[in-house]
């Protein structure tokens, strides 16, 4: 078996898995922020938070597990520049990626909530959303430049 094309196949597809899975509930849950309907909300919240754990935090896992498989099995230093650069980044992303979750927990059950009592949707769920949308920019951001750096390997 061709261990190196096969981790590699998983390194990529797990990085794609991640950054469009972070894309594409991005997109949605910020597409339920136009809407005054609770429901069309909750909706984007719940499928936002299963998308995470079925997609998201599966990708997030292989990701480094692959990423040192193959580092050592190219022969790369560990300590080159662009790959200390892409361990910055995608610990920088992460640490972004980790209040999102919890907010966006937070978010559906204030949605659940108001569905369920028939309330309308209080301050704290738009400020704990503006929160949200923020830290996703330094993520997308730090997770196009590590593609880069992976594709790139510049010394």
């Amino acid at each position: 078996m061709d261990w190196y094309g096969f981790i590699k196949t998983l390194h990529i597809i797990s990085a794609t898995v991640l950054f469009g899975t972070g894309m594409g509930t991005a997109f949605f849950m910020f597409r339920s922020h136009f809407t005054d309907n609770v429901h069309e909300k909750l909706y984007a919240a719940k499928n936002t938070v299963l998308a995470d754990y079925l997609f998201t935090l599966p990708s997030g896992i292989i990701q480094p597990l692959s990423g040192a498989w193959l580092i050592w099995y190219v022969g790369y230093d560990l300590m080159e520049f662009w790959l200390l650069l892409t361990y910055f980044l995608y610990i920088l992303a992460g640490l972004c990626w980790l209040p999102v979750v919890w907010i966006q927990i937070k978010l559906k059950r204030i949605l659940i909530e108001c569905s369920n009592a028939g309330t309308d949707i209080p301050d704290r769920y738009y400020r704990l959303f503006k929160i949200w949308f923020l830290l996703g920019w330094p993520a997308f951001i730090a997770l196009m430049a590590v593609f880069y750096l992976m594709v790139t390997k510049p010394i």
